[in-house]
């Protein structure tokens, strides 16, 4: 509201003045007082014409605002709405049962689980870099794994069995295969076969 009460504070000052040069009209005026009392009328008329403007502006803002709050205040409506009834747990489809062969503790589990995440980094540390800085052996690793992409896999991060016997001390043997199947039947894993290769993306 500054720049209406700025405005009317020289409307203000405007009339004052005129007002001020109207009481000393009762004495007969000099011309350059008549020249003066018509500029101090136009500019009168021009505060005017701002002031309306302003007023009309602000009247614009104000019904926007009002859309504005009554929007804000139906959505927070439906917030509260959905916080009132949301409920005490949420329902999960329920899968037939199955019977999973062989036994592993959460050490185990854990252990594999461990072991992908350590290949995991290993590999994207070595596609992350430049080929330039990578010795040759580092070289013939991105090769292989630039190869091992598909279009299912991008912006997914995956590794293979070669990628654990690589770079952790994991045995791909029967027990991890075993609980690689734990795991994709606990939706922690999933498989990706394509062109003779397994990928595996932990979830």
């Amino acid at each position: 509201m500054s720049e209406l009460e700025d405005i009317s504070h020289h409307i203000h000052v405007r009339i004052s003045s005129l007002q001020c040069m109207l009481d000393l009209s009762v004495v007969e005026l000099p011309g350059n007082k008549i020249k003066k009392v018509g500029q101090e009328l136009f500019a009168l008329d021009r505060l005017l014409e701002e002031f309306e403007k302003c007023v009309i502006h602000q009247k614009e803002r104000l019904m926007h605002l009002k859309v504005l709050k009554d929007s804000l205040q139906t959505d927070l409506e439906d917030v509260q709405h959905i916080m009132d009834n949301i409920p005490a747990h949420i329902p999960r489809k329920k899968g037939p049962d199955k019977y999973m062969k062989g036994r592993a503790t959460y050490d185990q589990l854990n252990a594999v689980v461990q072991s992908i995440n350590t290949a995991v980094m290993a590999k994207y540390k070595i596609l992350h870099q430049s080929l330039k800085s990578l010795n040759s052996n580092a070289r013939k690793l991105h090769q292989r794994f630039k190869n091992q992409e598909t279009k299912d896999t991008k912006g997914q991060y995956f590794v293979v069995e070669d990628d654990i016997r690589e770079f952790t001390q994991m045995k791909v043997d029967k027990r991890f295969q075993g609980i690689l199947n734990m795991l994709r039947h606990c939706q922690r894993l999933r498989e990706l076969r394509g062109g003779g290769l397994i990928r595996y993306m932990l979830l």
